[in-house]
């Protein structure tokens, strides 16, 4: 294992050596060099999803949530756009918030923080409210791990003509969305998590006809994804600067990622890591926060330990971990305690028994 901590969070990951050593060279941003990497991670972004014959990626500076916010801002119309957001967890949440604030219609269907978005709830709000033209789905909601039934919620919005973005920050290039099967207009994701390159680059692959269709309609002049796509198109560069090591650190990280065996590799790997995870860590009394038909191979939410030296305190336990070499992430449910280990990245030769066997120390020491 490095001297620096493993990061057991869910981006920014510990990334491979060979993905930190891309980002020692310097590059001009409207250098032809520089343009082709642009190009060449476009292309391959698409064909994630196998969206080549429908879909543009559209790439954006900024963390994932900048590339959220673009795609609904230029995506839903300020005049007659309607998104329903189904709610469980804080992302999903976070889009509301987003919507409210551009002034976009928004309803929401809200549900526990254990429990996985109904097609069926779906089906009944856009039958009942004919005024809805988005739905708005977080694929795996981060706050707690859930995965929500991307395909059939998908099936639902097509089957009623409405349009479908789908935040899949926690899920893209790890878990299966294809074009060819599964109508969506935008899938949002960013380069610090699956893809396991390091933050600082959001994307969004969107259906080219909605993209088309979008012109004007963005709150923004940065987060204009349609203007963004027209320049790109135009010149092969960003409008404004680009994370230039950012974007030639994520293309190394798909070059490994596709060497490795792409998605479905990447995949197995992580959930191998939840398995062996969820196991280890029943071994030691702490238990999951999520049944296992909705936990999502990403990140696992555990109550917190109970049998502890003058009662549990995170800060105490996550810096006990941390000097064991692992980082651990804070819960972010509201009803009870917990936190969370995600099961990405580079964790090195020890992998996750590495992490439980650091978490069983700390427990020992009543810590």
């Amino acid at each position: 294992m490095s001297a620096d901590p493993v990061l057991l969070t869910p981006g920014p990951l510990t990334i491979s050596m060979r993905t930190k050593e891309s980002m020692l060279r310097d590059w001009g941003s409207w250098d032809s060099d520089f343009n082709q990497i642009t190009a060449r991670i476009r292309e391959r972004l698409v064909d994630i999803v196998h969206g080549r014959a429908t879909h543009e990626c559209v790439p954006m500076q900024g963390s994932g949530t900048f590339s959220v916010e673009a795609a609904l801002g230029t995506l839903v119309p300020r005049q007659h756009g309607h998104v329903l957001v189904p709610q469980n967890g804080a992302y999903c949440q976070r889009i509301t918030r987003i919507l409210k604030i551009l002034g976009r219609a928004v309803t929401t269907i809200d549900y526990a923080e254990d429990a996985a978005v109904s097609p069926l709830d779906i089906e009944r709000a856009l039958a009942k409210d004919a005024s809805i033209t988005h739905v708005a789905l977080v694929h795996c909601e981060t706050s707690t791990g859930i995965l929500n039934p991307l395909p059939e919620i998908a099936a639902v919005v097509a089957r009623h003509g409405r349009r479908l973005i789908i935040d899949a920050m926690s899920s893209f290039g790890a878990l299966e969305i294809d074009a060819r099967t599964m109508p969506f207009d935008a899938v949002i994701a960013a380069s610090g998590k699956c893809l396991e390159g390091p933050p600082g680059m959001g994307f969004v692959v969107v259906r080219k006809s909605a993209l088309e269709a979008a012109e004007g309609n963005c709150h923004s002049l940065a987060l204009d994804l349609h203007d963004q796509w027209v320049y790109m198109q135009k010149t092969t560069q960003w409008r404004y600067t680009p994370p230039t090591h950012v974007v030639a650190a994520l293309d190394s990280a798909i070059d490994q990622y596709l060497a490795d065996g792409g998605r479905e590799a990447r995949g197995a790997t992580y959930t191998r890591n939840c398995r062996e995870l969820i196991a280890g860590m029943s071994a030691l009394g702490l238990r999951s926060f999520l049944p296992a038909e909705i936990q999502a191979p990403i990140i696992v939410t555990f109550h917190a330990p109970t049998e502890t030296k003058g009662g549990y305190d995170f800060k105490r336990f996550y810096n006990a971990v941390k000097a064991r070499g692992y980082i651990l992430y804070p819960g972010k449910l509201t009803t009870v305690e917990t936190f969370r280990v995600g099961c990405m990245g580079q964790m090195g030769p020890r992998g996750i028994g590495g992490a439980v066997a650091a978490v069983a120390d700390v427990l020992a020491a009543g810590l």
